[in-house]
C-alpha cells in the first residue's frame, strides 16, 4: 500500500453536527413561542403549521419507542 493510499485509508469523513430529540423538542418550543408573537406572515402560516404537525408527530412517535423499549436493555 502506498503512502498516498494509507493517507486516504485512515483519513474519516468529519462528523456532522449532531440533532437531538432535545433539539427538535427545542425547536417544537420555539414554533410554539414564535406563533404566539405572530412572528410569521399570513403566507407562511400554512408551511409552519404543516411543519409543525411534523414535528410533533416525530416526537410522539420517537417518545411511544421510547416508553416501548424495555428497561435496561
Amino acid at each position: 500500500m502506498s503512502e498516498e493510499n494509507t493517507v486516504e485509508a485512515t483519513e474519516q469523513a468529519p462528523a456532522g453536527p449532531d440533532l437531538t430529540v432535545q433539539d427538535l423538542q427545542a425547536l417544537k418550543s420555539i414554533i410554539d413561542v414564535a406563533s404566539q408573537r405572530g412572528a410569521f406572515k399570513p403566507n407562511e402560516m400554512m408551511t409552519v403549521g404543516q411543519t409543525y404537525a411534523k414535528l410533533e408527530a416525530f416526537l410522539g412517535a420517537v417518545a411511544n419507542q421510547n416508553a416501548q423499549a424495555p428497561k435496561g436493555a
